[in-house]
């Protein structure tokens, strides 16, 4: 992706937020001059990869396969010096825009409609072998109430509503045509993008970034270590 992609996209989902009413945290607006004054205190951000983060997946196509985070709160299996067992996300989903199929190995998640359109899911449970199953029936919770679906049935969250996705259930989302961007909340246990993802097929998780113009501001994989400042 180009910076200056990755930058229009920041503002235009900045601007987004703030008509939602959604408010981030502060460092979420820092820039890398900001940057240059932080110490080991904002360790917890560069450790556990919070704030923004910007993919098309490694599809070179955005508006058809991407996706805009936010991660607000994480803890981190890897470091005994983070013990938050859960972890907070807002994302933006846009109309028709996938997220690839994908299962985690760990993280068992909540999917939140906050607002805008409504959200598509299809799921599938996995196999043995960490295909898709077509044939067994899938029973998930919606708000607290218990509803089974055939796999890939397409399940509608609609304002408010909420999905609940174990370990090991596949899923891949999207914003509904017609309908308007969806602000999306995750609340899960601890997320680990490095090692707790199995997507269906191969993709590029955090994309390589072609420095047109300056950056905005960092995303999550990329601030500097206090050694590079």
């Amino acid at each position: 992706m180009k910076r200056s992609e990755v930058n229009r996209i920041l503002e235009d989902t900045i601007e987004f937020l703030e008509q939602r009413n959604f408010f981030l945290p502060p460092f979420a607006f820092w820039t890398s001059k900001d940057w240059k004054s932080k110490g080991h205190e904002v360790d917890e951000i560069r450790d556990n990869l919070l704030g923004w983060d910007i993919t098309d997946f490694g599809r070179g196509d955005f508006n058809k396969f991407g996706l805009v985070l936010f991660t607000l709160r994480n803890g981190n299996d890897n470091n005994p010096k983070y013990i938050k067992p859960y972890a907070e996300k807002i994302m933006i989903v846009e109309e028709n825009q996938k997220t690839p199929m994908h299962f985690h190995f760990k993280k068992m998640e909540d999917i939140i409609n906050r607002g805008g359109g409504n959200i598509l899911l299809e799921l599938y449970n996995s196999t043995d072998d960490r295909q898709l199953d077509k044939n067994i029936p899938l029973r998930v919770s919606l708000d607290g109430i218990l509803k089974e679906f055939s796999p890939g049935e397409i399940i509608r969250l609609t304002h408010g509503e909420s999905i609940t996705l174990s370990q090991g259930v596949y899923h891949t989302f999207y914003a509904e045509d017609g309908k308007g961007k969806v602000l999306m909340g995750e609340v899960s246990q601890v997320n680990d993008d490095k090692t707790d993802n199995r997507f269906l097929e191969p993709i590029g998780r955090f994309p390589e970034i072609d420095e047109d113009e300056e950056a905005l501001h960092y995303l999550c994989f990329e601030y500097p270590n206090l050694n590079t400042l």
